[in-house]
């Protein structure tokens, strides 16, 4: 079901980080920041969600770089519950999908708190001035078993770059839950 985006949080500021990514670097929001936009998505690397449109978000982050908007992935899951998503895993994962952007390791989830992000994989949409435009899902291919898929993030990034706006209608991200660190 779509949502409105005025009811969508948008327009919200992107918040700083500085986070180690799986080419050892250490990376903060300005050095990641795209001309004309900017895309972070939240995964991980055991979600089948993520692992489903892994191909196809590493495919639109190459198209969008060709319009001027970067992309990064966060992954901010409990690692010790969930030793699938180490940062070990992380090199490998990035690896084998070829990723072509940082991939960055949020070792204490202040990062995914700061930005709400709730599921992996939850995209969040920034235009130029780092201002929050989209937030939703990568395309309709998790919804529609991969027929006639919309490519959603990369039209509404094609917007953005173009009208300062995103869609009026934008559809949830979905997936697993974030694993938060437990505190008992």
């Amino acid at each position: 079901m779509p949502v409105n985006a005025s009811n969508n949080q948008l327009d919200l500021l992107a918040q700083e980080f500085n986070l180690i990514s799986v080419d050892e670097q250490y990376y903060q929001l300005n050095d990641i920041v795209g001309e004309k936009g900017t895309v972070i998505a939240f995964i991980c690397n055991h979600c089948p969600y993520v692992i489903k449109i892994i191909e196809r978000l590493v495919f639109e982050a190459e198209q969008l770089g060709k319009i001027g908007v970067s992309t990064v992935a966060i992954m901010s899951n409990d690692v010790i519950s969930y030793p699938a998503d180490s940062f070990e895993n992380m090199k490998l994962f990035a690896k084998k999908y070829n990723f072509s952007f940082p991939y960055l390791f949020d070792e204490n989830q202040n990062i995914a708190k700061l930005y709400n992000a709730v599921c992996t994989p939850d995209i969040f949409g920034f235009n130029k001035d780092k201002i929050l435009k989209y937030r939703g899902r990568l395309d309709s291919g998790i919804s529609n078993n991969n027929k006639d898929i919309k490519r959603e993030l990369f039209y509404a990034m094609e917007l953005i770059t173009k009208k300062n706006n995103g869609p009026d209608k934008q559809f949830n991200s979905f997936g697993c839950s974030i694993k938060w660190i437990s505190n008992d």
